[in-house]
């Protein structure tokens, strides 16, 4: 399969390749117990009521691109009830990959993925692999929720779209991990400072350039998503800007060799502090995404409707991001994205999906009345119970 990069000047010419799904198999996926499905070319629309496993079913197709369950679960727990472990198998047009399988046993926790015939053993080899993006209305904890949503957002991004963030993204962390683990044990080493001081570079290093490469982000999306969420019919201004945990020592405007700078000088002044307290107070890892609406905090002030159009206005900013950095039209999964949205603002989200192009879309509704005019051109399905049909009404 090919390496996740950037795109070269030729490549970016073309437009993105549509990532089509044509057949999903899923096994022993929380309440699905054996599903198979012919994809139509469009997609198709998935109907039932709530708990029968509309929601399961896309996270088993969200799972080829993030490696990950959409809901934070534990692999484990995607395990269906009674069974020893879950398999999900995709075959695609279009992505980096044309066969896409993965399972994973409930008790040894073991996952086995295996693309084209061949079985990945560096598993970050297939972040993205199968590019889609899902619409939700538990989006709303981006805007909502803890710094820890917007940060995994970003980098679940960012990941899946640049080989050297991922790369950066896993030393950052290791480091983090061995530097914490000193400093919990620190009290009673006398060598304490010195022990705590090696990882120091490489948390620097890798940190820079997270902050780097968030902070572009971040950057670039503020105006997508302000121009999305006032297209969707939000009349206030709505405003991204990045926050790092550096309160007393500014990042922005400084380039990659400063910023690795600062976080090397931030976490050698507080070595002593982090030691007291057990834990590393600097860096990426504390870092969060301030969200305002006509300038305040949209987490605080915000609505529910007017956070739900935020949060959905990122999702299609992330979608965007990789379509112009994978050059892949992603696969749209949209689980029951106009729930409790006010009649303007699901007719904004409506227009807005229409012009994305004629991407693939699986939309999943609880009832047929549900299905906006836009859809009914889609096959329909049923699903109750975790069992998948085909059908008309």
């Amino acid at each position: 399969m090919e390496a996740v990069e950037a795109p070269d000047e030729s490549r970016a010419e073309a437009p993105p390749v549509p990532v089509r799904v044509r057949e999903i198999v899923v096994r022993d996926v929380r309440n699905i117990a054996r599903a198979e499905i012919h994809v139509p070319e469009a997609g198709f629309v998935l109907i039932g009521r709530n708990g029968q496993g509309k929601t399961n079913l896309l996270e088993a197709v969200h799972y080829a691109h993030a490696l990950r369950s959409m809901r934070g679960a534990r692999d484990q727990d995607l395990v269906r009830f009674g069974a020893d472990a879950f398999h999900i198998a995709l075959r695609i047009t279009g992505a980096r990959v044309d066969d896409w399988r993965v399972g994973v046993e409930r008790s040894s926790r073991r996952k086995r993925l295996v693309i084209d015939g061949a079985e990945i053993t560096r598993l970050t080899d297939a972040l993205g692999a199968v590019p889609s993006v899902v619409l939700s209305p538990r989006d709303v904890g981006l805007v909502s929720g803890a710094p820890q949503e917007r940060r995994r957002f970003l980098d679940i991004i960012l990941a899946a779209t640049s080989r050297r963030y991922l790369t950066a993204l896993q030393r950052y962390r290791s480091a983090l991990l061995r530097r914490n683990a000193v400093l919990r044990d620190a009290a009673t080493r006398p060598d304490a400072s010195a022990l705590v001081a090696v990882w120091e570079p490489a948390l620097a290093e890798a940190g820079a350039h997270l902050w780097m490469a968030r902070m572009s982000w971040v950057r670039d999306a503020g105006p997508l998503v302000r121009d999305l969420c006032t297209r969707i019919g939000e009349e206030q201004t709505v405003a991204l800007r990045y926050q790092a945990s550096t309160r007393d020592h500014p990042v922005s405007g400084l380039d990659e060799t400063q910023l690795r700078e600062v976080l090397g000088d931030l976490l050698a002044r507080d070595r002593a502090a982090d030691i007291r307290r057990g834990l590393t107070q600097h860096g990426p890892h504390r870092d969060d995404v301030a969200i305002t609406l006509g300038g305040r905090l949209a987490r605080t002030f915000g609505s529910a409707g007017q956070q739900r159009t935020i949060a959905l206005a990122l999702r299609l900013v992330e979608a965007d991001s990789l379509r112009t950095l994978l050059r892949r039209d992603p696969v749209l999964l949209l689980d029951d994205p106009f729930a409790e949205l006010d009649r303007g603002r699901a007719r904004g989200i409506l227009d807005l999906l229409h012009h994305l192009g004629p991407g693939q879309r699986v939309l999943a509704v609880p009832r047929e009345d549900d299905v906006p005019p836009e859809f009914t051109g889609l096959a329909r399905m049923f699903i109750e119970r975790g069992e998948v049909r085909d059908g008309e009404g």
